[in-house]
């Protein structure tokens, strides 16, 4: 896990670039009352937002309702956004705050699931042509859903959506020093998974 994953999306940093700049102008039109740019918006953004809410709920259907939820107080809390941060970076940070909400409510009404249902946008993911790589995939993807809500949520941001460690720190409202932390805990939580796995076999 040392090195970082490649974005599913948007893979350059003008790729990323060209993307805020249309966001902004869709968040500008959005902002006059234009539904249409919204609906624009929520198709852009929309799978990395069920996404996230996925691998934090490890729930499909409360997933949906999350993301749902987001964009629709995204869509309402509009005219406060000011642009400071990327829109995308926005969004997630209501994705992610209603999902632990989601979450808090959830638990102890029934248990966790067992497995996360797997996400279309993963790096190798498993419609690749390679078999030990689909495997490979499918256990990190394992390993991960085992991590607690919040470093499983900053794993996601960095290496799955290819944030900066600023960004994560903002999306969250943490100090960055603490997402490092998360981080470095979790890289080495996932190698000692991987290792005690490699030891079954």
């Amino acid at each position: 896990m040392e090195a970082r994953a490649a974005p599913p999306a948007v893979g350059t940093q003008s790729g990323r670039a060209a993307e805020r700049a249309e966001d902004q102008e869709l968040v500008r039109r959005a902002k006059g009352g234009d539904e249409a740019a919204f609906r624009r918006l929520v198709e852009r953004h929309g799978a990395r937002a069920h996404a996230l809410a996925l691998r934090i709920l490890r729930s499909a259907s409360d997933a949906e309702e999350v993301a749902q939820d987001a964009f629709v107080r995204a869509w309402r809390a509009l005219p406060g956004f000011r642009g400071e941060s990327a829109f995308s970076s926005w969004l997630y940070r209501i994705v992610a705050r209603r999902a632990f909400d989601r979450a808090a409510v959830l638990k102890g009404r029934r248990a966790r699931e067992a497995d996360i249902e797997m996400v279309e946008d993963l790096p190798a993911a498993s419609t690749g042509p390679d078999p030990e790589a689909r495997e490979r995939s499918r256990r990190l993807e394992r390993l991960l859903a085992a991590l607690p809500e919040v470093p499983r949520t900053v794993v996601t941001l960095y290496y799955l959506e290819d944030r900066s460690v600023d960004e994560v720190a903002r999306t969250l409202h943490m100090p960055e020093n603490t997402v490092k932390t998360h981080l470095s805990r979790a890289r080495a939580a996932l190698r000692v998974a991987w290792a005690r796995e490699e030891g079954a076999r």
